[in-house]
């Protein structure tokens, strides 16, 4: 009776040995391939899949996991990134430097993936390498240094086209370093202090020319604007004085024509005038400060003649 429990408990557990190897539970984003007797047989999908205990199992692949090498049975269908140590690279004019790359890829056929190359990760680096010596042995430091871009663009082009064979996409790559020689360094750093130096030179000396162009200017405008306000300041001067003999000359002519009106058309107003303004000049004479003795050279005739004259007005006034 023992015997049968102990048969029946060792059937059991068979069977659930038996179904448990039967079902592989497959994560979202990962597959395995499974060869039956050593023949490759089916590529499973994520999800439950069905297999043969003792009979199926998952063929193992290389994967790189913290730098190392291993083996899985998951095949992740996820974009990887292969970060590869730096190496030292040769450009065309013979500078020795050091750069590292990061590979952006996917697997898209687990099939190539495991049966076209032994060990992806390091055929994948070691080609890297090589492909970048080639780019990188095509131009010079300057282009190196400046034209990342490119140089990313050309090695994508080339592992893209090398590892379609391998079920691989290479979605991108970046380098991530350059590291020129400590001599190359100082001479590009005292090449950019010079550079620098040599632009702020420049820019002073625009700066200079811009400041004495714009002074001359200044003056220059401000030469005209004196002559400008110069010229009108005559100009109004001018009008003025002539206004003002205008307005004399008018007062005058009124004055003559009152005094004309006053003394009567049978006397000459002129002589009037003229006595007036004789009288003052020898009044504004003698009245001078400074004068001690006043000698006036005139003929006593003409002055005799308008004191007449004025002697004839009161006469007729």
């Amino acid at each position: 009776m023992n015997t049968a429990y102990i048969i029946l408990g060792a059937v059991v557990l068979l069977v659930l040995i038996f179904l448990k190897k039967s079902i592989l539970i497959i994560p979202q984003s990962e597959t395995r391939i499974i060869e039956r007797l050593g023949k490759y047989h089916d590529t499973l999908k994520p999800g439950i899949n069905l297999v043969i205990p003792f009979i199926d199992r998952a063929k193992n692949i290389i994967s790189m996991s913290r730098g190392r090498y291993i083996y899985t049975y998951r095949i992740d269908l996820r974009e990887q990134v292969y970060d590869f140590d730096k190496q030292n690279v040769i450009t065309k004019d013979n500078i020795l430097m050091q750069i590292n790359a990061l590979l952006y890829f996917q697997i898209v056929d687990p099939f190539k993936a495991v049966y076209e190359i032994d060990n992806l990760p390091n055929a994948i680096e070691k080609l890297t390498q090589t492909t970048l010596r080639n780019i990188i042995g095509e131009l010079e430091l300057d282009e190196t240094l400046t034209s990342r871009d490119t140089i990313n663009s050309k090695l994508r082009d080339v592992l893209d086209d090398a590892t379609n064979k391998w079920g691989i996409k290479v979605n991108r790559v970046e380098l991530q370093d350059i590291t020129p020689p400590v001599s190359v360094l100082q001479a590009m750093e005292k090449q950019m202090q010079a550079e620098r130096n040599k632009r702020a030179t420049i820019l002073t000396s625009e700066g200079q020319k811009a400041a004495v162009i714009l002074q001359s200017e200044g003056e220059k405008t401000s030469t005209i604007n004196r002559a400008e306000a110069q010229k009108q300041q005559s100009i109004l001067r001018a009008e003025g004085e002539a206004q003002a003999r205008i307005r004399r000359a008018e007062a005058e002519a009124i004055a003559i024509e009152k005094v004309t009106e006053a003394v009567g058309k049978s006397t000459n107003p002129a002589n009037y005038l003229i006595a007036q303004k004789y009288i003052e000049t020898l009044q504004a004479i003698a009245s001078g400060q400074n004068n001690k003795t006043v000698y006036l050279p005139y003929e006593a005739s003409n002055v005799l003649g308008s004191i007449g004259g004025i002697k004839d007005l009161f006469k007729d006034s």
